[in-house]
């Protein structure tokens, strides 16, 4: 790991273990991008760019160097106005109602480790020898204007995280209309773009294109990252698979509305771009004040899709997750939303925990409808204090209860969130987001509070902090079921109302620091509704989220398989449910069910107490194969084998890291008549080892696996499903 710099040739050249990222400097003082990709040693790299004098509808910056133009030259952080047409990074009104300005080179340093952005989730270093961090000054002398440009660089993670600063050393107001965290100018667009798109109970589909004239991007203005697009977007270089070829992965650890894409532009050049959303955003600049942007992370592999997943995975296993559940194996959970709902009491209760308990259950898990009034979702979120009627000796003496049968205990929440029907609304109706004079939206019967607001995050954290110092909890899932509409803050003047959505998202941020910095012994989850914010800023905060409220088997192939483009299966809750499906009414076995959710941080949501004794050895079994192989599923090296959104199969696969044991998962979604004989190649085996199948007396070698295959099941009706198990031959 490596940041040089050539004063001689202006160059920064940044170097991770397998790739390299470099700038140069132009004679008019802009930051040009050079490169970005596989390692290189940095001979004569300042020759690749290529500067050409254009027509005047491309002008020429200088004078004296009519090659160079900001509207073709590779910039690395691009300003609106100064004769660059395209997609700016970063947009600015000056005090006389301008928006012009002009970045130049001014300084840098380079320092070892990497730097925490203060209030926002980032990706970090243990130790200074295991990062470096280039810092680019640019400046608009004109105005006073500063823009830090922040670079760091993982020796191990061929990772490299990317974010700005803005800071006003003007005497004048400034308003900062856009401030990207990342800009990137690729020398052709020759690619795919890759995104991850959907809707509730259908996250994270796999989507690709590929890039034409003009601009393609997705965004999400609703306040979170949302269940419709995730802020992570890839490019793919042509004939790129999911083992071969370059490919150019981005993501931001940001959970608010944020924007992403690429804009190709005249000459078939491709700018690459992620950020806070633009749209109705605006931050005030007092003199002396400073603006920090999320930060993005950038992962390039020579190995396809796989190869950038992996470094995802274990970069953000490593070094964005954190706390005491970073590196430990995560609790097997029943969860009693679906067997119960609303309805349930203290015996109940225990009878679902008792019935975990006989099968190899670790935790039970308590949701919605303990607290206030709430039997049902009209009403009394924000009033945490126990229900008396359903829990009349109160939650000491459930979660008493429970623990006796030796099973720890877990609690729901949704703390960001007021209804209308509440005894907080009746004390504190200012505190939700909103608009005086306007209505109020509801959704689910419920507003959001104004996290912008610190005597708002001071409530949650106290209300929060009580219930979990009540009784020995170690386990939340916090969730978070609607989207911001109305937004507006009763305590922000006139000129910083459009600063509300990301100062809620700063406020959210420092609850759950405090909150979770507090209670070290808790395992938390994040849920929004599901999936619809499954980003890294959360995953900063909660080491996992629930995946998706979709549990259907079927429709968790796709979910499961999209979301492991980018975040780590550890990330990922997977449960079993009941039959029909409550989200699509399918009917699976509940082999199927449970070889699925396997892949993923393993539990069951529903009646616990309604097994026949049949179905109760399927899940004790079920577990115990869970529990011998969830270090493989939450640590080990993941491989998609079968993609559900090319075919009819799905599979994938877990390899530990030193390659001695493997986990291998193989669904078939729909029976064909008199199918074709298939086989399955394996991935990341060692070629070199032998390996037996467990239940089998069959040794197969690693490099037979891995290039001719095994064989794949056949099945017998639709919704099949096979595990497979292997040792190395020591």
């Amino acid at each position: 790991m490596t940041i040089l710099y050539d004063q001689e040739r202006s160059l920064f050249h940044l170097q991770s273990k397998d790739t390299s990222y470099v700038i140069h400097i132009t004679k008019a003082g802009y930051p040009a991008h050079i490169y970005w990709g596989k390692k290189v040693r940095g001979v004569q790299l300042e020759r690749l760019l290529e500067l050409k004098e254009r027509a005047s509808f491309t002008p020429s910056t200088e004078i004296d160097q009519l090659e160079l133009s900001l509207d073709t030259l590779p910039h690395e952080y691009p300003a609106y106005g100064n004769s660059d047409f395209r997609m700016p990074a970063f947009q600015v009104k000056l005090p006389n109602g301008t928006t012009v300005t002009d970045l130049r080179y001014d300084s840098y340093r380079i320092v070892n480790g990497k730097p925490a952005l203060e209030g926002l989730p980032a990706t970090y270093a243990e130790s200074d020898d295991e990062a470096q961090t280039l810092e680019i000054t640019l400046k608009d002398e004109l105005i006073g204007l500063s823009v830090i440009l922040s670079y760091t660089v993982f020796e191990q993670f061929d990772a490299i995280a990317r974010s700005a600063k803005i800071v006003n050393n003007g005497t004048g107001v400034l308003e900062l209309q856009r401030a990207f965290s990342l800009s990137l100018d690729f020398a052709h667009d020759r690619f795919e773009m890759l995104q991850l798109s959907g809707a509730w109970i259908r996250e994270r589909h796999i989507h690709k294109r590929k890039l034409e004239p003009g601009l393609q991007s997705i965004e999400s203005r609703r306040g979170s990252s949302s269940h419709m697009q995730n802020p992570f977007v890839a490019l793919l270089s042509e004939g790129s698979t999911e083992d071969h070829g370059d490919v150019y992965g981005v993501n931001l650890v940001y959970s608010g509305n944020f924007t992403a894409g690429v804009e190709v532009d005249q000459f078939h050049a491709a700018r690459l771009f992620i950020g806070i959303n633009p749209f109705d955003f605006n931050w005030r600049l007092e003199p002396g004040e400073q603006f920090q942007t999320p930060e993005a992370v950038m992962v390039h592999s020579e190995h396809g899709l796989g190869g950038m997943s992996r470094s995802f995975h274990d970069l953000y296993r490593s070094r964005l997750i954190r706390g005491t559940f970073r590196d430990q194996t995560r609790p097997i959970l029943v969860n009693n939303w679906e067997a119960t709902y609303f309805k349930f009491n203290a015996d109940k209760i225990e009878d679902i925990a008792r019935a975990g308990q006989e099968l190899g259950i670790e935790l039970f898990v308590l949701d919605d409808g303990w607290f206030g009034k709430r039997d049902n979702d009209d009403t009394s979120l924000g009033d945490w204090f126990v229900d008396r009627n359903k829990l009349p000796n109160g939650l000491e003496d459930l979660v008493s209860r429970v623990k006796r049968l030796d099973m720890q205990f877990g609690l729901w929440f949704e703390p960001e969130m007021i209804s209308p029907v509440s005894e907080l609304y009746k004390a504190h109706p200012d505190w939700c987001l909103h608009i005086e004079g306007r209505r109020r939206t509801q959704a689910r019967k419920q507003l959001i509070l104004d996290l912008s607001r610190e005597d708002v995050q001071q409530y949650i954290v106290k209300s929060v902090s009580d219930i979990l110092s009540s009784a020995p909890i170690t386990y939340v899932k916090w969730d978070m079921n609607r989207n911001m509409t109305e937004i507006g803050s009763a305590l922000l003047p006139a000129e910083r109302q459009r600063e509300t959505a990301h100062r809620y998202m700063l406020g959210l941020y420092t609850v759950l620091e405090q909150i979770t910095s507090a209670f070290p012994h808790i395992l938390f989850e994040s849920c929004s509704g599901g999936g619809g914010r499954f980003d890294a800023g959360m995953l900063y905060y909660m080491p996992q989220t629930w995946t998706s409220d979709n549990s259907d088997a079927v429709s968790r192939l796709k979910i499961q398989y999209g979301t492991s483009i980018v975040y780590p299966v550890s990330a990922m809750g997977a449960h079993v449910s009941a039959v029909p499906n409550h989200q699509v009414g399918r009917i699976t076995s509940l082999e199927t069910r449970g070889n699925v959710a396997l892949s993923g941080n393993f539990g069951y949501e529903l009646d616990l107490t309604r097994f026949t004794e049949e179905e109760k050895e399927t899940v004790k079994e079920q577990v115990a194969l869970y529990k011998d192989v969830r270090h493989l599923v939450q640590f080990g090296d993941f491989y998609r084998l079968l993609s559900p959104f090319e075919g009819n199969e799905t599979a994938w696969m877990f390899v530990s890291k030193d390659k001695s044991e493997a986990f291998v998962v193989y669904v078939s979604v729909l029976q064909e008549p008199n199918p074709k004989l298939n086989r399955l190649r394996l991935k990341g085996l060692d070629p070199n080892r032998d390996y037996k199948l467990l239940g089998e007396e069959t040794v197969f070698g690693g490099d037979q696996l891995l290039y001719a295959g095994l064989a794949a099941p056949q099945f017998f009706g639709d919704y099949a499903s096979k595990v497979f198990r292997l040792n190395a031959v020591e």
